[in-house]
């Protein structure tokens, strides 16, 4: 399986681009970070990405979990993360895969969650 590998010198607008584009096209998004700066800037690069699909009527569901690498002969520990489409109300959906089975999915309307409920 493909993956983006992001590094702490990653910009994350590019990186974001790329996501949005990828969730846009239907295809998988799986994202790659070893280090503490490289997963800070895949963080960032998904806050962002959720900002360029929120407009189309998209969401966006992240997924981490660790998985080990070999680099330069050496096992070192990475961060995985799976990125997931989540559609709103209203939004046309893909009867294609990969995304048939958000066909059937039941999601609460935007404003079903009031913002005054949180305590910050």
């Amino acid at each position: 399986m493909e993956f983006l590998k992001v590094s702490s010198k990653s910009s994350p607008s590019s990186v974001a681009g790329a996501i949005a584009g990828m969730i846009k096209d239907g295809l998988p998004v799986s994202m790659q970070s070893v280090g503490a700066g490289a997963v800070n800037q895949a963080v960032k690069a998904m806050a962002i990405a959720r900002g360029f699909l929120a407009p189309v009527g998209i969401e966006i569901v992240c997924i981490p979990s660790f998985t080990d690498v070999v680099v330069e002969g050496k096992k070192i520990t990475a961060i995985h993360f799976a990125i997931e489409p989540r559609y709103l109300r209203g939004t046309v959906l893909l009867d294609e895969e990969p995304y048939a089975d958000y066909l059937t999915q039941q999601v609460a309307p935007a404003n079903s969650f009031p913002v005054d409920s949180f305590q910050l």
